[in-house]
Parts: C-alpha cells; sequence; structure tokens
C-alpha cells in the first residue's frame, strides 16, 4: 500500500513533505463551551477558540445557529484603530488549508451587530494563508464614530484563501474586501444590502459589496459567480488595485441606493462593477482587469465603469441593461488628461443610456457595433425582468438558474460574437452577453 492508498483509507490523512499528518476534525456551536473538547457532542462556543486547536490539513465543522459577537480580539486605542472582532491569523499550507466549514445543512450565522467600539471594526479579519472559510452569514458590523470612513464584514490580507458560499449584508462598510494577498478565489458569495451612516466623506460612499486594493506583484485573485445588490456604493470596486483582478460569472444590481428603497444615495456611487482606477491620477504600473460572463442591472451610475482607469482593461460577454449608463469608459492618459480606454467583446448594452466615453476604444463584435449586424429588443431575451435575481442558491452554492437576460432561441445575437480567451462556447463562435445559449 503506497503513501496516496494510505491516506485515501484513512480518510484524513493528508502529505506534508515526507511525513503524514493525521488531520483532526472540530466542532464548534452556540451553545457550546470554550472548556469543553471541541467534539461534535461537546462543542466549543468560539471560531477563535477552535483557531488555537487547529493546524493545517485540520477541519473545524461550525454548527448552525446565531454566535454573537459583543467584544473583539482588541479593543479601541484612539477613535481611529481598529477592532478585530474575530482574527483568523493561523495559516495552513500547500495542498493542506484550514478549514472552518458550515456544518451540512445548517447555517451559522455571525452577529456583530452586539459590537459597540468607538473605532473602525473588521468582522473577520483573516490575516493568514491556505485557509478556506465556507458556508456563513456575516452581518451586522458597525462603525463607531464619525471619524473613519468605513468597517468591513470580512477583510482579507493574506494568500490561497478560498472563501465560499458567503452570505454577508449589513455591513457599514464593504462586505468583503480584499485588501492584500495572491491567489485568492472569492466564490458563490453574496454581499448585499451594506450601508455606512456615519462615512467621514458622506453617508453611503464606502459601502460597496466586494472591494479589492491589493498591492504589486500579487496576482491570480479571482471573484466568481457572486452577487451585490442594495449596495450604497459600489457592487465590485477594484480602485486602488496594483495587481490584476479577475471577475467572473458575477452579478450586480441596484447600487447606490437605500437598502429596500429606490432612494438615490448622495454620496454613493452607484456603479455595478467599477475597474479599478487610483482617484483619478495615472499610474504607470497599472494592471489590466477582466471582467467577463457578468451582468450589470438597474444600478444608479453605469453597469461597468473603467473609473479612470491608465489601461484598457478587458469587458469580454457581459450583459449590461437598464443602468443610467451600461459601459462607461472613460480612463486616464499618461499626462493626466482624460481617456477613453477598454477592449470590449461580444458584451450586450440594451435600455437605459448605451455607452459614454467608447470613442477610440477597442471595441467589435457588440451589440451596439455595425459590423455585427444586430438589433436588440425584448424579444431577444427569455426574460427581461428585474426581480427574482436574489433567488437562494442552488445546493452546492452555484448561483440560481434563471432565465432572465438568457437569449431567446429566436435571438439575432446567438453566434455573433468574436473568439476571445477566457470564454467557451458552444455554437460556431460565442453568443453575445454573459449566458451562452
Amino acid at each position: 500500500m503506497n503513501a496516496s492508498q494510505l491516506a485515501r483509507l484513512l480518510g484524513g490523512l493528508f502529505l506534508a513533505g515526507p511525513a503524514l499528518v493525521l488531520a483532526a476534525t472540530y466542532y464548534v456551536a452556540p451553545s457550546g463551551s470554550d472548556t469543553a473538547a471541541g467534539t461534535l457532542a461537546a462543542p466549543w462556543k468560539t471560531l477563535s477558540r477552535a483557531q488555537t486547536a487547529a493546524v493545517a490539513g485540520d477541519t473545524v465543522y461550525l454548527r448552525g445557529g446565531t454566535y454573537k459577537i459583543t467584544t473583539g480580539a482588541n479593543t479601541c486605542a484612539s477613535q481611529t484603530d481598529t477592532v478585530n472582532a474575530i482574527l483568523l491569523n493561523k495559516s495552513g499550507s500547500t495542498s493542506n488549508p484550514i478549514r472552518y466549514y458550515a456544518y451540512t445543512g445548517e447555517t451559522p450565522v455571525f452577529d456583530f451587530s452586539g459590537l459597540t467600539a468607538d473605532c473602525r471594526v473588521k468582522g473577520i479579519n483573516l490575516s493568514a494563508s491556505w485557509v478556506y472559510l465556507k458556508g456563513i452569514e456575516i452581518k451586522g458590523v458597525l462603525q463607531g464614530n464619525y471619524l473613519n470612513n468605513e468597517s468591513w464584514g470580512i477583510w482579507i490580507n493574506g494568500s490561497y484563501n478560498a472563501i465560499q458560499q458567503l452570505n454577508v449584508h449589513g455591513i457599514q462598510g464593504p462586505g468583503v474586501f480584499l485588501s492584500n494577498g495572491a491567489n485568492n478565489l472569492i466564490v458563490n458569495t453574496d454581499s448585499h444590502d451594506n450601508y455606512d451612516p456615519k462615512s467621514k466623506s458622506g453617508a453611503g460612499q464606502n459601502a460597496d459589496g466586494f472591494g479589492a486594493h491589493v498591492k504589486a506583484d500579487n496576482p491570480g485573485n479571482v471573484f466568481r459567480n457572486c452577487r451585490a445588490w442594495n449596495n450604497t456604493d459600489d457592487g465590485f470596486d477594484l480602485i486602488n488595485a496594483y495587481s490584476a483582478i479577475t471577475i467572473e460569472g458575477s452579478w450586480a444590481w441596484h447600487q447606490g441606493y437605500l437598502p429596500g428603497t429606490d432612494t438615490a444615495v448622495a454620496a454613493g456611487n452607484g456603479n455595478g462593477f467599477k475597474v479599478g482606477g487610483y482617484g483619478g491620477g495615472y499610474v504607470a504600473s497599472a494592471p489590466k482587469h477582466v471582467v467577463r460572463r457578468s451582468v450589470a442591472f438597474s444600478n444608479k451610475a453605469n453597469g461597468f465603469y473603467a473609473n479612470h482607469h491608465p489601461v484598457a482593461n478587458d469587458y469580454f460577454n457581459n450583459t449590461a441593461y437598464n443602468n443610467a449608463v451600461n459601459f462607461n469608459m472613460l480612463g486616464v492618459a499618461s499626462d493626466g488628461s482624460a481617456a477613453n480606454l477598454g477592449t470590449l467583446r461580444n458584451n450586450i448594452a440594451y435600455k437605459g443610456t448605451l455607452l459614454a466615453n467608447t470613442s477610440g476604444v477597442n471595441t467589435r463584435y457588440n451589440s451596439w457595433d455595425s459590423a455585427t449586424g444586430v438589433t436588440v429588443s425584448d424579444i431577444d431575451f427569455q426574460s427581461v425582468s428585474t426581480s427574482g435575481w436574489d433567488a437562494a442558491r442552488q445546493s452546492d452554492g452555484s448561483l440560481p438558474e434563471l432565465t432572465r437576460l438568457h437569449l431567446a432561441s429566436s435571438s439575432d445575437l446567438i453566434d455573433k460574437g468574436g473568439v476571445v480567451s477566457g470564454i467557451t462556447y458552444t455554437g460556431t463562435v460565442p453568443d453575445l452577453g454573459a449566458f451562452e445559449r
């Protein structure tokens, strides 16, 4: 029997260099005790207690119920300090992550609304690498005063982490924030109804669904099959990201409004996908971001926005419907002047203002390009309904199966695209838009 066969037989043995490491399984429950054994029958009470025991290869199962977080790992040293409500700073290793998973069929809810601190708060500060977090709900992270811009639902500052099937909402700042690190995957995650009423830069201006501000030389970060809705700022915000980010298969709608209403927030930007930029300045080393197979609709401002990015990002096979502006490619030139920048292929823009700042942009095979030879109307789609996009995910966490903005079988948008990197298709060439027929 070789080592791999032995590992399969024992169900939890992982290779760590030349030695075999026996993986452990632990349990946490709201009704548990941190003085217990950490077993299914005698679970711990806190995630922090589980981290003290977990090592590379271990799995911690979080039982369903509400974990009411009222204190943090530290306290405010000043009004502009940051409290880490839960600090995950122990790393796994290559091929042996530490897993914090929802127990099968149950939803652990981390409610931070009882943590009142006179500074900023990170609900979960994931500063480790090779950590997998799956199936939890995060809500109610508060701002303590009017001296800061935001708090955060989950803050990520490590590499090779996998954030899966999170439901993040009611955060007074960004729901999911990728501060730094490489090769992180945020997948099948929702971030919605976030609003920062105490932001010093204006109420609503910093509550994004997802943000990524990674430093240079941190490649491989991906947002996949994520949803952002009802956030007062942007759905996805890549401003100040100095390494390339890929967003794929994701949906963003109704940004820029008070959650649960159609009341516009004056300070909230209201973009579906804000793809880069550095506050309007030129950065010679700016990376090229990629947004593909994604959908933006009913956003207060732009569906897809270059946000003064200094290089041409790739926008492939996206659908923008009834945004104030569907595709806005306002970039910035090396002398600081405005420049239209972007590479657009196989996209659909329908209803609302179709385009802004696209003169001279590299655009082919899109619904608005005359050479593509198509027109767009309601009959091109199985449905143009903007309701129901927040339907429950499938059991494996994947997006719900909807027909909205999917092409009808008679649509002339089928097989009218061009072949581009990263886009698979079933016909002779790709269809237009986010959903291949």
